[in-house]
C-alpha cells in the first residue's frame, strides 16, 4: 500500500512540475516576444452612430489579400494586428452590407511607427448608406405588416410572424440570385430583439395570472358602485381612477381584460349603455398607464431602449398624467352627460345587486395577501433597483418565481396563462423593425426629422409628441413606437438640451395617449372591443374615433404643457 502511494505520489509530483515548467517557459517566451502593434479605428455612419459588424481588413493592396482581419464591435471600434514583415504600402479596407465600401491608405509615417512597434490610430471613418433593393423590400414588408394589423386582415402576431419570415426568405433565398437582396441573417436579427422587454412582460404575465384568480378586480369594480351610491356622475370617475391606477401597476391590456366584463354587468344592471363606462375606462387606462415603466407596452419598449427606470417615468410623467386625467374625466362627464344624468338611471333592484355582489367576491384571500406582499416588494425593486443596476426584467422574473414558490399553484396552468402569442408578436416585431433599421430606412427618417427640427428642442418636442399621437391613430402604437425608438435616439444625441431624454417622454405621451384616437391605436382598445362585442355591445371604428379623437387632442395637449414646464422651465 505504501509503495503504491509512493509511486503515484511521485507521478503526481513529476506531472505537476512538468506543467509548471511548461507554463513558465511559455510565459518567458511570451515576455521575449513583444505584442504586435495594432491598427485601430472607429467606423460610424452619417449620423455619427457606430457601425457594428463591419469587416475591416489590412492589406498591402487596395483590393489585395488580407494580412489581418477584424469585425467592428458595438461601439464601432476595431483592432488589427500588424504582421511582422510590413510592406511599403498598407491599406485598411472596410465593408459592410447596406453601406458603401471604403479604403483608407496608411501614411509612410504610420507604417514606420508600426515597424518601430508602435500602434497606429486611423481615427473615425464614416461610411455612407447604400439604397439597395433590400432597402425597398424591407420597407415594403414593414408597411404591409402595418396594413395587415390596421385592417385586421391578419392577427397582429400572424402579421408580424409573416413579416419576419419574409425578411428571412428574401435574405437567404434571394441573396444567391442578387447580393443586394440580403437584409440580414438570423444571428444579426436576434441582436435586434430586446430580451429585457420579453422577460419583463413574461414575468408580469405570471404575476397577473395569480392576481386575477383572486377576484380582486371584480371586487374593486363592485366597490366602486357601492362607493358611488348609484350616482352615475360619481361612478364614472371612480371607475376611471380604479382602471387607471390598475393600469399603472399592472398593464392596460390586462386591466381592461379584467374590468370590461364586470363593467358591462354593472352597466346593464343600472340600465345604461355600457359604452358610457367602457370608453372612459379604456381611455383612462391608456392615459394613466404611462406614469410607470410597466403600465403600457410602449413604455416597456421605451424604458428598455433609453434606459429609463420605473422611478424616472413616475417622477417625470405623473404630474402630466394627473393633469390629462382631470381633463379626460371632465370631457367624459360632458360627452356622456345624457346617459349619466338621465332621470331614473342608476337605480338597481335588490336582486340584481345581490347577484353583482356574489360575482364580486374575493375567492382566494390567502393568495391575494401573498400577492400583495410580493407585489410590494417588486414595486420597491422597480423604484430602487436601478441603484444596484437591477433590470426590470430581473425583478419581474424574481417576483413571479417567488409568488409561484410561495403559493404553489398548478405550474402548468400558470405557464399556460402566459400569453405566448403576445411574446411571439414582440419577438417577430423586433425582427421586422430591425430589418428596416438594418437597411437604413430608420436612419433616413431620422435624418429627415432632424433636418426639419434642426437644433430647436421645443420644435422637436412638439414634432415627436404630435407626430406620434396622430400616427398612432392609424398605426398600432406598439410597432410604431418600436420603429420610432432609433429615430428619437438620434434626435436625442444631436439636439442640444435633449440629453435629459425629454424626447423619449414625448414619444411615451404621444404613442400611448395617441392610442385613444382610434380603435386600432392601442392593444387595450382592441381587447375591450372584442369583449364588448361578444357581450352584444360592439364598439365600431367610427364610434371610437368620434369619442376618442377629441380626447386625444385634449389629453396630449395637457400632458404637453407639463412636459414643457418640467423640462424647460423647472430644468432651467
Amino acid at each position: 500500500m505504501r509503495r503504491w502511494i509512493r509511486t503515484w505520489g511521485l507521478f503526481a509530483f513529476l506531472l505537476s512540475a512538468s506543467l509548471i515548467l511548461a507554463f513558465a517557459s511559455r510565459g518567458s517566451r511570451a515576455q521575449e516576444q513583444p505584442p504586435s502593434p495594432l491598427v485601430t479605428g472607429t467606423i460610424q455612419d452619417s449620423q455619427d452612430q457606430p457601425v457594428e459588424g463591419a469587416t475591416v481588413q489590412l492589406g498591402a493592396e487596395a483590393e489585395g489579400e488580407a494580412l489581418a482581419e477584424a469585425v467592428t464591435q458595438s461601439n464601432g471600434r476595431y483592432a488589427l494586428p500588424a504582421p511582422q514583415d510590413l510592406p511599403d504600402n498598407l491599406f485598411v479596407q472596410i465593408s459592410r452590407a447596406h453601406f458603401e465600401e471604403d479604403v483608407v491608405a496608411l501614411s509612410a509615417a504610420d507604417i514606420q511607427n508600426l515597424r518601430n512597434g508602435e500602434s497606429v490610430v486611423v481615427g473615425i471613418t464614416t461610411l455612407p448608406r447604400r439604397i439597395t433593393p433590400a432597402f425597398w423590400i424591407a420597407a415594403l414588408i414593414f408597411v404591409a405588416m402595418l396594413v395587415l394589423i390596421a385592417t385586421g386582415t391578419l392577427h397582429n402576431t400572424l402579421a408580424a410572424l409573416l413579416g419576419a419570415s419574409l425578411v428571412f426568405f428574401v435574405s437567404y433565398l434571394g441573396e444567391p440570385l442578387m447580393e443586394d437582396l440580403f437584409i440580414f441573417g438570423f444571428d444579426r436579427a436576434l441582436q435586434y430583439v430586446d430580451w429585457n422587454v420579453i422577460f419583463l412582460i413574461m414575468g408580469m404575465m405570471i404575476v397577473i395570472a395569480v392576481v386575477e384568480r383572486t377576484g380582486i378586480f371584480q371586487w374593486l369594480a363592485y366597490m366602486a358602485y357601492r362607493l358611488s351610491g348609484g350616482r352615475l356622475w360619481l361612478l364614472l370617475p371612480i371607475l376611471m381612477i380604479v382602471t387607471g391606477v390598475a393600469s399603472a401597476l399592472l398593464d392596460n391590456v390586462t386591466t381592461m381584460l379584467l374590468m370590461t366584463p364586470i363593467t358591462i354587468q354593472i352597466s346593464l344592471a343600472l340600465g345604461i349603455n355600457p359604452l358610457a363606462l367602457l370608453m372612459p375606462e379604456v381611455m383612462a387606462s391608456n392615459v394613466v398607464g404611462i406614469s410607470t415603466l410597466i403600465g403600457t407596452p410602449t413604455n416597456i419598449l421605451i424604458g428598455s431602449f433609453a434606459d429609463i427606470s420605473f422611478n424616472d417615468f413616475l417622477v417625470n410623467l405623473t404630474p402630466g398624467v394627473v393633469l390629462a386625467m382631470i381633463g379626460l374625466v371632465l370631457y367624459s362627464e360632458f360627452v356622456y352627460r345624457k346617459e349619466i344624468l338621465a332621470p331614473g338611471k342608476g337605480e338597481i333592484s335588490p336582486l340584481l345587486l345581490e347577484k353583482l355582489e356574489e360575482r364580486a367576491q374575493i375567492t382566494q384571500p390567502g393568495h391575494l395577501r401573498k400577492a400583495a406582499v410580493v407585489g410590494t416588494g417588486m414595486i420597491l425593486l422597480f423604484v430602487f433597483g436601478e441603484r444596484i443596476h437591477l433590470l426590470p426584467a430581473v425583478t419581474a422574473i424574481m417576483g413571479a418565481t417567488a409568488l409561484l414558490v410561495w403559493i404553489r399553484p398548478d405550474i402548468e396552468e400558470m405557464i399556460e396563462a402566459v400569453d405566448w402569442t403576445t411574446l411571439v408578436f414582440f419577438i417577430t416585431l423586433f425582427i421586422v423593425v430591425g430589418g428596416i433599421q438594418e437597411v437604413g430606412l430608420i436612419s433616413l427618417v431620422a435624418t429627415g426629422i432632424g433636418d426639419l427640427v434642426g437644433e430647436n428642442l421645443i420644435l422637436a418636442m412638439f414634432v415627436v409628441t404630435w407626430f406620434s399621437a396622430v400616427l398612432s391613430t392609424v398605426i398600432a402604437n406598439i410597432p410604431f413606437t418600436a420603429a420610432m425608438l432609433p429615430v428619437v435616439g438620434y434626435l436625442t444625441a444631436t439636439i442640444p438640451g435633449a440629453g435629459n431624454k425629454v424626447l423619449f417622454y414625448c414619444l411615451s405621451v404621444g404613442s400611448a395617449m395617441g392610442g385613444n384616437g382610434s380603435l386600432i391605436g392601442a392593444s387595450a382598445n382592441m381587447v375591450t372591443a372584442g369583449i364588448a362585442e361578444r357581450a352584444g355591445q360592439p364598439i365600431t371604428y367610427l364610434y371610437f374615433i368620434k369619442k376618442g379623437f377629441p380626447a386625444l387632442i385634449l389629453t396630449v395637449a395637457l400632458a404637453m404643457v407639463w412636459l414643457l414646464i418640467r423640462f424647460l422651465v423647472l430644468a432651467g
